[in-house]
């Protein structure tokens, strides 16, 4: 199967299955957003969706989180992954947003990335999600995903080289969603260990498909 005809059908079964995903995070406003982004690298949205709302109740802006300390943020963050970590960037973040971006978070990729904390991931999934720009973050999911049924090459061999392929092959208009897409499904369909390839809808364009079956020509 040509890898451009295996992104049609992969994206044709989504528009049909999965027309309108979205991220399991909860959120309200862009600050939030970021916040929750940043909390969640190596961490389940189930975690950070648990930490937040005492989180945005007592820092519901760059402004109040801007003048708390980093052992304040901590004790609000101490169940999630490098909680030391996350909360100097919180805190750095969110002094930076109130020092150059008058309390507002940036909507420009390249400026979110100068905030502390934010890489290109993070500066992908806040575009996509909070302000509808056409991204494509790639993390463990989706970068598991992309490889394993075939929309990528093994050349691919970064989250960078990765988002690449995919942007090459998405259409713009939907490549937001596509993120969803893949990042959903890998989370629950294509796992990392013991995928379900019984449950699969795209098990017939896959690379990988269980043994026994054949591929489509």
């Amino acid at each position: 199967m040509k890898i451009a005809d295996r992104y049609a059908a992969v994206i044709n079964w989504f528009e049909t299955n999965m027309p309108n995903p979205q991220s399991e995070l909860n959120f309200t406003t862009p600050f939030e957003a970021i916040v929750a982004v940043m909390l969640s690298a190596q961490c389940t949205d189930k975690r950070i969706n648990q930490v937040t709302p005492a989180l945005f109740k007592r820092f519901p802006n760059a402004e109040a989180m801007a003048q708390s300390t980093e052992e304040e943020l901590l004790s609000y963050i101490q169940s999630v992954s490098y909680p030391n970590a996350k909360a100097t960037h919180l805190l750095g973040m969110a002094q930076q947003i109130m020092e150059k971006f008058n309390g507002e978070v940036p909507s420009d990729f390249e400026l979110l990335q100068t905030l502390p904390g934010v890489g290109r991931k993070t500066a992908n999934v806040v575009c996509a999600t909070v302000f509808n720009q056409p991204a494509m973050p790639v993390d463990t999911h989706v970068f598991r995903v992309a490889h394993r049924i075939g929309l990528c090459t093994s050349k691919d061999k970064t989250p960078f080289e990765v988002e690449k392929r995919l942007r090459t092959y998405i259409p713009t208009e939907i490549l937001s969603k596509a993120h969803h897409w893949l990042l959903l499904h890998g989370r629950y369909v294509c796992t990392a260990r013991l995928p379900q390839c019984d449950k699969c809808g795209i098990k017939d364009f896959c690379k990988n498909r269980p043994k026994g079956e054949r591929s489509p020509q």
